[in-house]
């Protein structure tokens, strides 16, 4: 969560109950269930056991799997295979305590509707990042913080079925000849994956998660994310029609500020989002949305997100929404705003409002144009009228630092005014990041424009004073 929410530890199960309580057979756990998950951890020899166990009750399974117990919801379905799986685990010639057996049932259950080991952990909202380098250290963020968990896969074979599971229902691949790819989960995490010869090590997979309860603006304001004053002017700015490019590093939240920045797009309005992986949540009812495409084996098909910018310039957008501009698309992006596609929205990696400008400079560049460095300045000032800049701070938390207004040329000088900002003035006990949030006492020059848009709103709140002071407690 933007704010740091609590807990820095991986998620342990809780101790097995001194006494099972009677349980219908073939009831199995969900993922996640405590009484799922790992408890005192078991010798190599006993886990590789249970390891040769588990992969023997999955073959037998695919073999004699009836395709009536597939029919009906999701729940049902998996408690009839839980059925299967309980009653050829009772005929194995092996002796396994209640608890045993019942994880034994979960994970065959989570090999074959899910994602093996990593589905305990996906159940784990409070989960931002799991980070897996190697199938035998598998990291996970929790409340701004990286933990080593003790979820395992069993080899790097396992690891690369899991990966080849996630890929292949986005229709991609991961191989020798493609071993880097980006794809999603369901739920609209971002995966990416990086195989041998590239990863050294073995596989390694990254999944930025998109919870089932997403972060709302209510949230940036309960985790002092921004203030209500900062809300209101960006809110006023979407619906007015102002073009804004959203910037910070790496897990900085730029995804879940353009997500939010969205919802206040009017309903009436068709927009277009172009992404490299689809995860973007738009919430309004007249919305297109194009995913990027990767070559196949032989080398051709590629589809990038430039050829889709050009092709949604004919679709008639009203709004056009690019996940992140990060190489010559960029170059269209800006003539996409400048040419009547106002109130568009993207995001590009940049650690501040200066460095984007020079981010741009670069991209643009790359679109292959021998363009003077004065040309592309000018596309920027005139197409770009807000820049959000957001942030990882020290200690964990995500916040909107600055809330900028691209003003136009001085020369050869693109200016801009800080219309908002965070204002850092110190680390806490926990080295966590404290401030306040000020308001410059600069008024935005495009004012005129929102109250022709119907967005007016209370000049009072530009008025320089501190909005709110974030003590981090």
């Amino acid at each position: 969560m933007f704010g740091g929410r609590s807990g820095s530890s991986a998620p342990k199960a809780p101790p097995a109950p001194r006494k099972a309580p009677p349980k219908p057979a073939g009831t199995p756990p969900r993922p996640g269930d405590p009484a799922a998950s790992r408890s005192a951890k078991p010798s190599r020899a006993k886990q590789d056991e249970f390891n040769a166990l588990k992969s023997r009750l999955h073959r037998k399974l695919v073999e004699q799997l009836d395709l009536t117990a597939m029919e009906g919801d999701d729940e049902t379905i998996r408690a009839n295979v839980g059925e299967i799986v309980t009653r050829l685990a009772e005929q194995e010639d092996t002796l396994l305590s209640y608890n045993e057996k019942k994880r034994l049932v979960a994970e065959v259950l989570d090999e074959t509707f899910g994602l093996g080991p990593l589905e305990v952990l996906l159940a784990d909202e409070e989960i931002s990042d799991i980070l897996i380098n190697g199938s035998q250290h598998i990291y996970v963020e929790k409340g701004g913080r990286l933990t080593l968990t003790d979820v395992q896969f069993r080899d790097d074979a396992h690891l690369r079925h899991a990966i080849d599971k996630i890929v292949s229902s986005v229709g991609r691949r991961c191989d020798e000849v493609s071993p880097m790819v980006d794809a999603r989960l369901k739920d609209g995490s971002r995966v990416n994956a990086v195989i041998p010869p590239l990863a050294i090590d073995g596989p390694s997979m990254s999944i930025r998660r998109f919870g089932a309860d997403p972060i709302t603006w209510d949230d940036y304001i309960r985790f002092n994310s921004c203030t209500e004053e900062m809300r209101t002017f960006m809110e006023a700015c979407v619906v007015g029609g102002l073009n804004i490019l959203i910037v910070g590093g790496t897990g900085s939240g730029k995804t879940t500020l353009l997500n939010n920045l969205s919802t206040f797009i009017p309903q009436n309005e068709r927009i277009v989002t172009i992404e490299d992986a689809a995860e973007l949540r738009l919430r309004q009812p007249h919305v297109v949305r194009l995913e990027s495409r990767p070559a196949n084996i032989e080398g051709n098909g590629m589809i990038g997100i430039r050829e889709l910018l050009i092709n949604s310039l004919r679709m008639r957008p009203d709004r056009i929404v690019v996940g992140e501009c990060r190489g010559a698309e960029t170059l269209d992006m800006l003539q996409a705003m400048n040419t009547g596609h106002d109130g568009s929205l993207t995001t590009i990696h940049a650690n501040s409002t200066r460095d984007a400008v020079q981010r741009v400079e670069t991209m643009v560049m790359m679109a292959g144009y021998d363009l003077p460095t004065r040309a592309i300045r000018q596309q920027f000032a005139s197409a770009i009228h807000l820049i959000v800049q957001a942030q990882r701070l020290t200690g964990g938390a995500r916040k909107i630092t600055t809330v900028t207004e691209v003003q136009g040329m001085e020369g050869d000088v693109i200016t801009m005014q800080d219309i908002f900002k965070f204002e850092p003035l110190g680390t806490n006990a926990e080295s966590k990041v404290y401030g306040q949030f000020v308001a410059t006492g600069l008024r935005p020059g495009f004012l005129e424009r929102l109250k022709a848009h119907g967005a007016a709103i209370d000049e009072r709140i530009f008025e320089r004073c501190v909005l709110q002071t974030d003590k981090s407690d």
